[in-house]
């Protein structure tokens, strides 16, 4: 199995170099740009397993590329954001990020999330036991390819997303708590101080609503979780 490649999108060009050479070092491929737009292209022109990408970087802010890169590849992304940027990590899930580091950060935990990110968005995580694809209504899933469908429209979704789709979907009717979707499709422990849930499932829905899906097709139920209907 060939190893991760990783683009760093980091104008800090001391603190990028010790990214890279701890992700060489655990075994990973690395690739550094230190602005907007040189990282852009990169992202664009080449196949990438993750992105770790800074808000503040120049020629094109991380926000920008995010959402530039959203519109024709949904290579998962880690933002990099200042501590205490909250209103930063909430416009970073808008645009489709699938997680966030706050600076200053722990080197191992940065791996440990790296790790954890790359596991979630393997496109080869069915069990076998597992159906590929799963159809309600209009509502066509995918998990093979990742594909949603709803009739003739395709919908793009990050890998995150799609996990959380699905999830729902297939547990129809059911009201699934914050706590087991944390686990389930963010592996990690649900903590009430963190909003990355809140902001996947209120992009999955804004994308469902506009491709023809009633307003309560995910439909929170406060207090007690999310529920598809």
């Amino acid at each position: 199995m060939s190893a991760a490649r990783i683009l760093i999108i980091e104008d800090d060009v001391t603190l990028s170099d010790q990214i890279a050479h701890l992700l060489e070092d655990s075994g990973f491929t690395t690739r550094q740009c230190q602005d907007g737009q040189k990282g852009l292209f990169a992202a664009l022109q080449q196949s990438f397993d993750l992105i770790l990408l800074d808000i503040l970087i120049p020629s094109l802010d991380g926000l920008s590329v995010l959402n530039q890169l959203r519109k024709t590849k949904q290579t998962p992304v880690m933002m990099i954001t200042a501590s205490g940027a909250e209103q930063e990590r909430i416009e970073g899930y808008r645009t489709g990020a699938d997680d966030y580091l706050p600076k200053p950060f722990n080197f191992t935990e940065m791996l440990l999330r790296i790790e954890a990110l790359l596991r979630r968005s393997s496109r080869d995580v069915a069990a076998h036991s597992q159906p590929s694809q799963l159809q309600i209504g209009d509502l066509r899933l995918n998990r093979v390819n990742q594909g949603v469908n709803i009739g003739q429209l395709t919908l793009e979704l990050t890998p995150i997303q799609f996990k959380l789709l699905w999830t729902l979907a297939e547990n129809q009717g059911e009201i699934l708590s914050k706590a087991f979707l944390y686990q389930c499709v963010l592996d990690r422990p649900f903590s009430r101080y963190d909003r990355s849930l809140d902001m996947h499932l209120s992009r999955v829905r804004k994308k469902l609503i506009e491709a023809g899906m009633p307003c309560d097709c995910l439909a929170t139920v406060h207090g007690k979780g999310y529920r598809f209907s």
